[in-house]
């Protein structure tokens, strides 16, 4: 995923849009939006999605169910998604959500400021792992090149005569002159 990832803000009403767009506006990330689970779920299979904002209920696809889905697929289940109600506290939803791996369950109408420090933490850790991951790839390729080297240069390599070479497990070590006699 790209570092400029978006911010996807999912809901079914437009005023509600608006509002979370204008409350994330100040941290200065991409911001897409999607008025349906049907709609989020293809723009988070185009690979530019790096936090999810989904309402959860809403006609057709509910937001559970979009996280369950992308839960299952390895391109998306480490998302981080932030689950929006203006149902109330409702126990089995809290249990099904956090089940699921969602990073947080936000009661509407939301408070701007909290929106915008969750929103900064998660989608900011979620970047910087993403650049881990890289990193470890790009050294994993690296080391598994230069092993391939030396492996093959250990083939093609002569020890000259005279030269100390390195005792193999289990010999007891030796100096040319003890190996002459």
């Amino acid at each position: 995923m790209p570092s400029n990832a978006e911010i996807l803000i999912v809901d079914d009403h437009e005023d509600t849009l608006y509002a979370l767009e204008s409350a994330l506006a100040p941290l200065g990330y991409r911001l897409g939006r999607a008025t349906s689970g049907d709609e989020a779920l293809k723009q988070v299979l185009r690979g530019r999605v790096g936090l999810l904002l989904l309402d959860v209920r809403m006609p057709g696809v509910s937001g559970l169910e979009v996280v369950r889905y992308m839960r299952g697929l390895e391109q998306t289940q480490h998302i981080p998604v932030v689950l929006l109600t203006g149902f109330g506290p409702d126990h089995e939803l809290t249990s099904a959500a956090f089940g699921l791996g969602v990073a947080d369950l936000v009661l509407k109408p939301v408070d701007p400021w909290a929106l915008r420090t969750k929103v900064r933490y998660l989608y900011d850790a979620h970047q910087h792992h993403l650049a881990l991951e890289r990193e470890i790839r790009e050294l994993r390729a690296l080391a598994g090149a230069r092993t391939e080297d030396v492996a093959s240069a250990g083939r093609s390599a002569r020890t000259p005569a005279g030269a100390l070479v390195p005792p193999q497990r289990g010999a007891s070590p030796s100096t040319p002159a003890q190996e002459r006699t």
